[in-house]
């Protein structure tokens, strides 16, 4: 595979996920624990949970 056509992704992965992926995955970057993180994921959590509710009757409201 070329250099140009490389796909590139960002992700928080856990070590477990890292293995699923295999060696053709090969490069991680680690970054150190925020504090706060668990807040800011209930946060989204949080703001998924309201649109559902806003959302019209089958609709989709996720889409990554």
């Amino acid at each position: 595979m070329s250099e140009s056509s490389r796909i590139i992704a960002i992700g928080l992965l856990t070590q477990r996920d890292l293995g699923l992926l295999g060696r053709g995955f090969d490069r991680a970057f680690p970054v150190d624990p925020a504090p706060c993180f668990e807040d800011l994921v209930r946060a989204i959590d949080d703001a998924e949970l309201k649109l559902e509710r806003c959302a019209p009757s089958g609709r989709k409201t996720t889409g990554v």
